[in-house]
């Protein structure tokens, strides 16, 4: 073809060359695409997280008639890789670690940011495994006015023991064991 060798090899080292550029210039694009999205990530859990965080603090008072609650990213330089910390003061009480509530306090505690994170994007659909197991009569009321604010749009599938709370029910479905008083 007329070619000689050395034209070939100038060819194929410009070739390498452009291949050389593309790819870094693929790399500093992606690069950036990956910063971009890391960015905009961070944005949306720092303003999702306050939302939830608004929300937990207003449905704290509401199931414990009272009091006030937060929660907070712990302190560390990436949001997305931070522990969250909790802290609640029931009524009469003073401002402490969910660690150190009691059963039913921690109980509604959780349910509060349960109810929190589930109000930021509300599903259709969603089921609680005994989430009133560890609540006395007058908590299990606070637990269903709270939850009757949530039932319209969503439908709960509520797996109980809890009398109260099977008589608030829209339907019942129940499990008899063949041992005798194991349901």
């Amino acid at each position: 073809s007329g070619m000689s060798l050395g034209g070939y090899t100038a060819s194929l080292l410009g070739t390498v060359e452009q291949d050389v550029a593309d790819l870094e210039e693929s790399r500093r694009s992606l690069m950036e695409a990956l910063r971009q999205m890391e960015r905009e990530s961070r944005a949306l859990f720092e303003r999702t997280f306050e939302v939830a965080r608004e929300n937990f603090r207003t449905i704290f008072r509401k199931l414990f008639q009272g009091g006030k609650a937060d929660m907070f990213l712990k302190e560390t330089d990436d949001a997305l890789e931070s522990g969250i910390e909790i802290v609640a003061k029931p009524p009469g009480k003073e401002l402490q670690s969910i660690a150190l509530l009691s059963g039913g306090e921690r109980s509604l505690t959780a349910l509060a940011i349960l109810f929190a994170v589930f109000q930021v994007k509300p599903s259709p659909f969603c089921i609680l495994d005994e989430v009133d197991a560890a609540l006395d009569e007058t908590n299990v009321e606070r637990f269903l006015r709270v939850l009757d604010g949530f039932v319209g749009p969503s439908q709960f599938c509520i797996v109980t023991h809890h009398k109260r709370t099977m008589a608030a029910c829209q339907v019942l479905y129940g499990i008899t064991m063949q041992k005798r008083g194991v349901s």
